[in-house]
C-alpha cells in the first residue's frame, strides 16, 4: 500500500541535517516485491534503483552494502575487500536491530548503528540513483555524489564482481 502521509524517518533527517536535496517517491509497498517492484511502479531505471543490504563478517560485526538493483553481490568478493573470511547477510531481524529500520524499508542513512558502507563503486556513474528512505514504499531521488556527503567518512567504495548485472 503507498504512503498516504510521508513519516519524517531518520534517513530523511540525516539527509536534511547535511543538506542534500532530494525527492520523495512512495510507490505501493509489496512483501518481497524489491527494488524491481519499486522500479516498476515509479516508472525508474531498475539498475539506478539501489538496495540496502545489512550483512555481518565471521565476528558478527555489522555492516552495509549499496548494490544496483539489479544486481547481485558476491559475497566472496564482498569478505575479501572487507579483509575478512566471510560475510553473510543478516537475519530480518537482526538487520532490524543493527539499522533501526524493518526490512523492507532499510535505508544506510540515519541507521541506529553506525556502520561503514560498502557502496559498489558504479553506483557513482550514475547521475541521479534512487534509494531507500527508511520506510517500506518510499524512495528518495538524490545525486550519487551525496552518498558520501550524508555517511561523512563511512563509505567505502568497492568492486565486488556481482552477478546477473
Amino acid at each position: 500500500m503507498k504512503p498516504t502521509n510521508i513519516p519524517k524517518t531518520n534517513a530523511l533527517r540525516a539527509l536534511d541535517a547535511a543538506l542534500v536535496p532530494y525527492e520523495v517517491r512512495a510507490y505501493d509497498y509489496v512483501e518481497h516485491g524489491g527494488t524491481i517492484q519499486a522500479a516498476r511502479e515509479l516508472g525508474l531505471d531498475h539498475h539506478a534503483t539501489i538496495k540496502t543490504l545489512i550483512l555481518e563478517d565471521e565476528t558478527k560485526k555489522p555492516f552495509v552494502c549499496l548494490m544496483h538493483g539489479d544486481c547481485e553481490v558476491s559475497l566472496k568478493n564482498l569478505a575479501r575487500a572487507r579483509g575478512c573470511k566471510s560475510v553473510s547477510m543478516c537475519e530480518s531481524a537482526t538487520a532490524d536491530r543493527h539499522s533501526g529500520f524493518h526490512v523492507g524499508g532499510t535505508s544506510p542513512f540515519g541507521t541506529k548503528r553506525r556502520m561503514n558502507v560498502y557502496v559498489q563503486k558504479t553506483i557513482y556513474d550514475i547521475d541521479e540513483i534512487y534509494i531507500n528512505a527508511g520506510h517500506k514504499g518510499i524512495l528518495v531521488a538524490m545525486k550519487s555524489k551525496d552518498i558520501d556527503r550524508v555517511l561523512a567518512g563511512l563509505t567505502i567504495p568497492v568492486d565486488v564482481t556481482v552477478k546477473n548485472c
